[in-house]
């Protein structure tokens, strides 16, 4: 049945049962580490809450249905799901990654993976010829995040699905940016869908967390034992807070859509404004290919000042009012950064650079607010 049901039914609906004990509609905070048995292996599903936690096990089901999934996992944070993917790998392996990449991811694959042997490649993913170029004997996974965190760059995740499925690769795509409402990776060939949910999915600011959504059974399989072995796991009062947060996503989202868009387009013309990234925009490049994967473009919008000057950027994030100057994103508040010494400090300035992380870039997480007012707040701080 849930297969049939829309997107915003499934978020408050999927994989969720009320209470048996108390009929209660909201799940439980099943706040216990341990389950007492009935008899040596004759309990009622659980027995450990870093195996099994009724709370996360549901959150874990609804994920799975709002990204047209099977098998759901969640972690203590986006980062803690990708170390459970890496982990799946050997000494000797390669991985091939977009170069325009959030600075944490970048940070754990260069400097907690590469010294295990696993060799990294960060390359222009737009251009797919680039994937090709990189693949050999040792490619074990292709790593995709579209849009891309700060440059807003798309990447078609259809065609990148086939060249990992030509020479057997898997292929995982975080979507935190366009969020399950907005794109769905699995149904255009990804194995695997990972999720900072502490941004959209979670929506509130106040939760930290990563989950990763798969369909193959065995898959699903090695990242729960992974998950199960390595306890980074999200807990119970976490799970209850996001799966609150998921029964608005369609509802907060769509208005995060509307609000970047009049906001994009107001940057797009303003005398000191140089670029903006954002890919709904016509002139973004590869627009076509997100109308073609995305139902919306999101809240996310990046743009440079023109000069490039760092002292211009650092002005315009002192000034305003309403955008709060703070790491992270997804929230109902807006929120503006300064990527090149904030979220992307860790990544080398002359490797940024190359991105379009420049001195002058500002990235801003449109919230749910008054247009209106988040207008006149930018047009204030750049005048």
């Amino acid at each position: 049945m849930q297969k049939e049901m829309k997107f915003g039914t499934k978020a408050i609906h999927a994989g969720l049962e009320p209470d048996p004990a108390t009929g209660a509609i909201m799940t439980p905070i099943y706040q216990t580490s341990t389950y007492v048995q009935d008899g040596v292996g004759n309990h009622k599903g659980y027995e450990y809450s870093r195996t099994l936690n009724p709370t996360r096990h549901a959150l874990e089901k609804n994920l799975a249905a709002i990204e047209n999934g099977k098998f759901g996992a969640c972690f203590g944070s986006g980062l803690a799901a990708m170390d459970c993917v890496i982990k799946m790998l050997n000494p000797g392996d390669e991985v091939i990654s977009t170069n325009d990449l959030y600075g944490g991811s970048y940070r754990i694959f260069t400097t907690i993976f590469e010294k295990y042997g696993i060799k990294f490649h960060f390359v222009p993913m737009h251009n797919t010829k680039a994937i090709e170029e990189k693949i050999n004997a040792n490619t074990k996974l292709i790593w995709v995040e579209t849009p891309t965190n700060p440059m807003m760059n798309i990447i078609d995740i259809k065609a990148v699905a086939v060249i990992a499925k030509k020479n057997n690769i898997l292929l995982a795509v975080d979507n935190t940016f366009a969020t399950p409402y907005l794109q769905n990776p699995l149904d255009l060939g990804a194995d695997i869908v990972m999720h900072s949910v502490t941004k959209y999915l979670g929506g509130h600011s106040d939760v930290v967390m990563g989950a990763l959504v798969v369909n193959d059974e065995k898959l699903a399989k090695e990242i729960y034992r992974i998950q199960n072995s390595s306890g980074a796991v999200c807990g119970p009062q976490d799970a209850f807070l996001v799966l609150r947060g998921i029964k608005t996503l369609h509802l907060r989202v769509q208005r995060h859509c509307e609000n970047g868009k009049k906001i994009a387009e107001f940057l797009n013309t303003h005398p000191k404004v140089d670029k903006v990234y954002w890919p709904g925009l016509p002139t973004h490049p590869n627009h076509a290919i997100a109308k073609a994967q995305m139902r919306g473009f999101g809240g996310m919008v990046s743009f440079t000042l023109k000069g490039n000057k760092l002292e211009d950027a650092l002005n315009v994030v002192k000034k305003v009012e309403i955008f709060a100057l703070a790491e992270s994103l997804g929230g109902v508040e807006s929120l503006i950064g300064h990527p090149a010494t904030m979220t992307h400090a860790a990544i080398p300035k002359a490797e940024r650079e190359k991105t379009g992380v420049v001195d002058s870039l500002i990235r801003l997480s449109v919230g749910v607010e008054d247009v209106d007012d988040l207008l006149a707040d930018l047009a204030n701080a750049l005048n």
